[in-house]
């Protein structure tokens, strides 16, 4: 028993000393206490919860070939962003912001091409101390870089059947990179899928017609980011466009009449003609692509020579279907024959008033649907005939 009362004697004793030695260290100068706040008289210490600010920031320092389509991001946690500037290597300051909480800042204005910036973030934890971190870094040189056009332009009315259309003026190898940078809204909202034309051209469309009245916003981010094999964009575009009435001309060739209805209702009942049994009309859905008040419409532009049954012909309120030389335009000289027999070299013949009709309703994206002509089934590739693949093969991508 005595030997048990003099061990637990001496762990008394050490707890003593410990107890000592705390008191002797809280009590201590600052010298003693490195690197924390010093405590005034009448005081409580600082909160557990009080810690230094952790700032990160990217691109990593030394970084090279960083695309400057990428947004620069300095973050804080434990406290807050105070100051942040990002220089080029001319002393240029570059625009950014910093969120309203605090946290996080990132720039506003794009970087160059080929330019040396340095960042340089400061932020003052919850402890109150502030810190900087800084980081340098080289945006990339582009073996090339490549603009992109779109189809419909900004601030258009177009018809439902209007496809989205992107065309790049190089090769894109990297076609998931490319669709990424395509952010497409729509109100109502409206599921759609890209697809393929070539190494170029991209569209992209819902599964059915546009409802009339949907609203369409394009942002294509495409600067300063990579689309494969060292292209880079050019530059960002972006585009608002709305669907207009619905109209769709419905044209049988074997009654040789075009019935338009104009959000579901018959407009007009129209006699044509179409093409004759040696220029068949092309069947399936075609989209209005312009129109011409006055146009000379001539066989050698899509291959057909003159001695070969060509012409060259000045017609009246012409409103092209496809590529190919198809259009509704002014016949007066097929008049006997229209809604009778097709004569045409492949036009959709109508009489003058009935052409002028359709040429002043018309809009880019307007629906034609040819049937019964006799004629092979219409390219995908002849103008906007992306209506003729089948959504299960379109929406794929044919990347």
């Amino acid at each position: 028993m005595s030997g048990r009362r003099g061990m637990r004697g001496a762990w008394g004793a050490v707890a003593l000393g410990l107890v000592t030695a705390l008191v002797t260290a809280c009590s201590s100068g600052a010298a003693d206490n490195a690197g924390s706040e010093p405590t005034v008289a009448g005081e409580t210490a600082a909160s557990p919860e009080s810690k230094p600010v952790s700032l990160s920031v990217g691109p990593a320092d030394a970084a090279v070939d960083v695309q400057p389509g990428i947004p620069v991001v300095a973050t804080a946690t434990d406290g807050k962003i105070t100051q942040v500037t990002l220089t080029n290597a001319d002393g240029k300051a570059v625009a950014g912001a910093v969120g309203p909480d605090g946290l996080q800042w990132t720039n506003t204005e794009p970087l160059g091409y080929g330019k040396a910036y340095t960042l340089a973030v400061t932020g003052q934890g919850t402890d109150g101390k502030q810190i900087t971190r800084t980081s340098s870094f080289t945006t990339v040189t582009p073996r090339t870089q490549t603009f992109l056009s779109m189809n419909p332009m900004d601030g258009t009315t177009v018809g439902i059947g209007q496809p989205l259309a992107f065309y790049f003026d190089e090769p894109i190898t990297d076609r998931a990179a490319a669709e990424a940078m395509i952010s497409i809204s729509t109100e109502p909202k409206v599921d759609g899928a890209f697809y393929w034309f070539d190494e170029k051209e991209v569209h992209w469309r819902p599964q059915n017609f546009w409802a009339a009245g949907t609203k369409i916003t394009v942002d294509a981010k495409v600067y300063g980011k990579h689309l494969g094999n060292g292209v880079y964009g050019q530059e960002d575009r972006h585009v608002t466009t709305t669907i207009g009435d619905a109209v769709v001309h419905e044209a049988d060739g074997q009654t040789h009449q075009v019935t338009t209805k104009i959000n579901g209702q018959v407009a007009r009942t129209m006699p044509t003609s179409m093409g004759n049994a040696a220029n068949t009309t092309p069947t399936g859905t075609y989209v209005l692509m312009e129109k011409h008040d006055h146009m000379v419409m001539d066989s050698r532009t899509y291959g057909l020579a003159l001695d070969a049954g060509g012409y060259v012909t000045p017609v009246d309120w012409a409103t092209r279907m496809s590529n190919s030389g198809i259009f509704f335009h002014s016949a007066p000289w097929s008049i006997g024959d229209q809604g009778n027999r097709n004569v045409s070299h492949g036009c959709l013949n109508l009489s003058p008033e009935n052409a002028k009709w359709v040429f002043d309703l018309s809009k880019p994206g307007d629906v034609v649907i040819v049937t019964n002509s006799g004629g092979p089934a219409l390219e995908a590739w002849d103008g906007f005939g992306d209506w003729q693949i089948p959504w299960d093969v379109w929406s794929k991508g044919n990347r």
